[in-house]
């Protein structure tokens, strides 16, 4: 099998680098996406560090230039140097404060990494720097009816696959990634379902009658021999456990044809739909935690802020908002 360019990098990545990956894949259990993302993060970084202390005479974006970096570089590393690559990132690449949030949280856990389980510096320089603010936004989610218009335009030759990912998507709010990750033996008797959530962990989520409906129409329809992974519960069209992008591309057609094409409305949209709907319906912030398989409950507070802004954009529809009595 052909290795994508991340993977072949990573495989040529220095060690005084792939030993901090290694450590927050298998001790930290990080996903792999995650990892790949801190890659990405520490790669900007550290090209931008060998050309600031003049290990290269050029900016570069090659990886192999990443072979420079030894012993000596990683303990020249101030608190200053990052300010200063933070800076570079907001004044020539024009990065947003999320992104510079991104890349300063991946510094940040490998500076930690090297001084509390490496031993490999006595000062840690990124402890003391504060994260940039991020804007405080409210998740995008359809409204009851986009919801109900979204599963009346399901057909094809994968109606029943794609209308049974939708109705989890929107009824149980899980992640993208514990949907395609789930296994036929993830469908329980006793109707309920397990997820493997982030970081190895499980959770087990009762199933309504929509979602058992839909996991039985598509159990009779979904393709038995000539799998290529008999655990996947999802089979793509070729026979394999189905991938993010085939379910994103789904859920984007799908989009189009209820009139939402190209407004940003994706998989991980659906699982806002599907917090805001249960708590909008009563479903209490802490309950909505154990079902979203939050491991913070200011993650799922956001949802709280979503139903103030819904109860005051019903009160400004009032017909008597605007008149004085």
């Amino acid at each position: 099998m052909t290795k994508s360019s991340y993977e072949y990098e990573f495989d040529v990545c220095p060690f005084i680098l792939k030993n901090f990956f290694h450590y927050i894949r298998t001790i930290r259990g990080k996903e792999a996406n995650t990892v790949r993302s801190y890659y990405y993060s520490l790669k900007q970084f550290f090209l931008y560090i060998l050309h600031y202390k003049g290990y290269i005479q050029e900016e570069s974006s090659d990886y192999k230039t990443l072979a420079l970096i030894d012993e000596e570089l990683i303990k020249s590393v101030t608190s200053e140097d990052i300010l200063s690559y933070l800076y570079y990132s907001s004044s020539v690449h024009k990065t947003a404060n999320s992104t510079r949030g991104n890349h300063l949280s991946a510094i940040k856990q490998y500076f930690e990494y090297l001084y509390f389980h490496a031993k490999l510096i006595e000062v840690d320089p990124a402890v003391q720097i504060g994260s940039p603010k991020k804007p405080k936004k409210l998740p995008k989610y359809l409204t009851l009816e986009q919801a109900l218009d979204l599963l009346k335009a399901v057909d094809g030759d994968f109606k029943e696959r794609d209308m049974c990912i939708l109705v989890l998507f929107l009824n149980c709010g899980i992640r993208i990634s514990e949907l395609v990750g789930l296994n036929y033996k993830d469908i329980r008797p006793d109707n309920t379902i397990l997820i493997h959530g982030k970081g190895n962990k499980e959770r087990i989520l009762y199933l309504n009658k929509a979602c058992i409906q839909a996991i039985e129409e598509y159990k009779a329809v979904r393709p038995v021999d000539g799998l290529k992974d008999k655990d996947a519960f999802f089979v793509s069209r070729l026979l394999n456990r189905i991938s993010t992008n085939t379910v994103r591309h789904m859920v984007e057609s799908n989009m189009e044809k209820i009139g939402l094409g190209g407004q940003g409305y994706s998989p991980h949209k659906l699982r806002h739909t599907a917090a805001t709907l249960m708590h909008s319906n009563g479903v209490d912030i802490r309950t909505l935690q154990e079902v979203l398989g939050h491991n913070n409950l200011a993650t799922t507070q956001i949802y709280t802020h979503i139903a103030n802004e819904q109860v005051k954009s019903a009160l400004e529809s009032n017909p008597l908002a605007n008149e004085n009595q």
